[in-house]
């Protein structure tokens, strides 16, 4: 009788650790989860022309002890589209780090990584020059094609990030199918063609535009900041 009130026991005692761990296990996805929507509609209602839904990820398995020191280690977000510095953007990739949870909400360390397409390089260029032109990447390099004074130009620019500004740099030129100098261009082309800054700018307090590089779909470029401001949503749970 005595061992099978031992055994009855234990039995009793192993339900209840697993009720119990099932159930922090819960808390512990619902916690995340809602630390995720919160997350999403914060970018939503703070970042421009939010394209998709943000995907987000809190980082894994236990939530809560994040939670209980205050401080998550990791955040990692990804949105389709959205317009940042005033340039529309697309595949942005977030990540911050030792973000307080509660206000004032600050991140230790926040990386963005957007790629601006080469529709928005091309505006920017034709803005800035005021000379019709065409944006293309081919061979892996930033192509620049059009007319002045009636022949055809062909360049190559290289993107370059100087004191947080994106400018795009004219490598090599030619014109009517003769290479030359950029400075031997006929006209006002040549200063139209130099210095020739893509503005982006206001973007999120504490970001600074860092480094861009040129990928298959247009400049993929690079902000990041220490001790950043993260913006929260309206109604937060």
């Amino acid at each position: 009788m005595a061992t099978h009130r031992r055994r009855t026991g234990l039995v009793v005692g192993f339900t209840l650790l697993v009720v119990v761990l099932i159930g922090l296990v819960v808390a512990d996805v619902v916690a995340a989860e809602r630390t995720r929507q919160t997350v999403s509609d914060a970018i939503v209602e703070n970042v421009d022309d939010v394209v998709g839904t943000p995907v987000v990820d809190v980082g894994g398995f236990p939530f809560l002890p994040q939670l209980a020191t205050g401080e998550l280690d990791r955040l990692d977000a990804t949105v389709d589209g959205a317009t940042l510095g005033g340039i529309a953007m697309t595949d942005l990739a977030i990540t911050a780090r030792g973000i307080s949870t509660s206000t004032p909400y600050r991140a230790d360390e926040v990386v963005v990584h957007a790629t601006i397409p080469t529709a928005s390089l091309q505006e920017a260029v034709v803005e800035r020059s005021s000379l019709e032109l065409a944006v293309e990447v081919a061979d892996d390099a930033l192509r620049l094609s059009g007319q002045v004074l009636g022949l055809d130009l062909a360049g190559e620019l290289t993107p370059r990030v100087e004191e947080g500004h994106l400018f795009v740099d004219v490598q090599s030129v030619s014109v009517g199918g003769v290479r030359v100098d950029v400075d031997a261009l006929p006209g006002d082309a040549a200063s139209r063609l130099q210095d020739l800054e893509v503005p982006i700018e206001d973007l999120p307090e504490g970001l600074v535009l860092t480094d861009a590089v040129v990928q298959s779909d247009g400049v993929r470029v690079t902000a990041s900041g220490t001790d950043v401001p993260v913006p929260a949503a309206t109604a937060t749970p």
